[in-house]
């Protein structure tokens, strides 16, 4: 079969090292000539930021991390930025620490350097989310993307192993909807497979051995290919649900990612054979919902949205914002009834394999 594709390529700085995080980022500050520098890090990751950072002079230090990205944070963070004269970010953190970053550069042009400590992705990525009125709206904007990521596995030992989890899952979604997402190539798949290979050795590690190096270094590595797979291939029937799930409800993010997974892939993988066909041979099973199944099994990932909040009284409503979202691309039509009965299995931790012959 002959290839014809678009693929884009993101231009960014990778370092990556064990334990190297607070000289990486010193070499990158110096390498920048940024003299005004912001570190976003929350209450918590503030302890561990201050060590990653005692390299380099600090002329502003911001704590003020809401998940999700409230437009209120993002402005308050914004205008503190343009008081300080800051002309580089510096975020430690998840997700949401990174994304509050974003909202700064979106409007600002200020170049970012990101120092994860979750597996979320976020740094690699020129997407963007801001939540405002109970919606999370979403975009792509080169000027958010990270100039540099300096990975560091020694950073994520503070993380619960049940974030770890979730969020490692998280990671495996970006991988997943990659294979059909609506700009989804030949690139960004053979990424998303080395990703679920990645994920799929390194999140049972860090289970078996939480202060291992190993299962870690793996995961963040898993993170970061399934990042750049999803910036080429763009947000796909998964993420939009999530995204609402996320936005409209307040559902946290990385467990309702790592539980509405296993449901999309059910539901898509029939009518997209030759991306399954690739899930299931990363995961080295024969189809690809056991090899996630059997992860997820490994791990005692989250199971039911009912246990973050989610009601069946909200299922209605994120339908009726989901629906119109989905690509067109999307392997299977989506429907009111076949993403009701979608969220519906999703909501009570039902067996995903119930949506194979809808």
């Amino acid at each position: 079969m002959s290839l014809f594709f678009d693929h884009v390529t993101l231009g960014q700085r990778v370092l990556f090292g064990t334990g190297a995080a607070a000289v990486n980022l010193a070499a990158e500050v110096a390498r920048l000539g940024a003299g005004r520098v912001m570190v976003i890090a929350s209450d918590f990751e503030t302890p561990m930021a201050r060590t990653v950072a005692a390299g380099i002079d600090v002329a502003l230090w911001h704590h003020e991390v809401v998940m999700h990205v409230p437009i209120e944070a993002a402005e308050k963070a914004r205008a503190a930025a343009v008081d300080a004269g800051i002309d580089l970010l510096v975020c430690v953190g998840g997700g949401s620490t990174t994304g509050l970053a974003k909202a700064i550069a979106m409007t600002s042009g200020i170049p970012i350097i990101a120092v994860p400590t979750t597996y979320a992705g976020s740094e690699a990525t020129n997407v963007w989310g801001l939540t405002e009125a109970s919606r999370k709206n979403t975009g792509v904007d080169d000027a958010v993307l990270p100039v540099t990521v300096i990975y560091d596995a020694a950073l994520t030992l503070s993380l619960p192993m049940d974030m770890s989890v979730a969020s490692g899952l998280n990671g495996m979604a970006h991988c997943i909807d990659s294979m059909w997402a609506p700009r989804a190539d030949p690139i960004n798949a053979a990424l998303g497979a080395e990703g679920i290979r990645a994920l799929n050795r390194g999140l049972p590690l860090i289970v078996q051995d939480p202060t291992g190096a190993e299962g870690r270094e793996q995961a963040l590595y898993g993170a970061y290919l399934s990042a750049v797979a999803f910036a080429s291939a763009g947000s796909g029937l998964h993420h939009k649900i999530c995204h609402v799930l996320g936005g409209t409800f307040n559902l946290p993010h990385a467990q309702t990612h790592a539980t509405v997974l296993p449901y999309v892939l059910a539901f898509n993988a029939p009518a997209a054979p030759e991306a399954a066909a690739r899930i299931a041979a990363a995961f080295g099973t024969a189809d690809a919902l056991t090899g996630l199944q059997e992860l997820r099994k490994r791990l005692d990932a989250p199971k039911a949205l009912s246990d973050y909040g989610f009601t069946a009284e909200g299922i209605a409503q994120a339908v009726n914002i989901v629906l119109p979202a989905v690509p067109a691309s999307n392997p299977r039509p989506a429907t009111t009834e076949n993403l009701t009965r979608l969220l519906q299995a999703a909501l009570t931790g039902e067996d995903p394999r119930v949506l194979l012959d809808l």
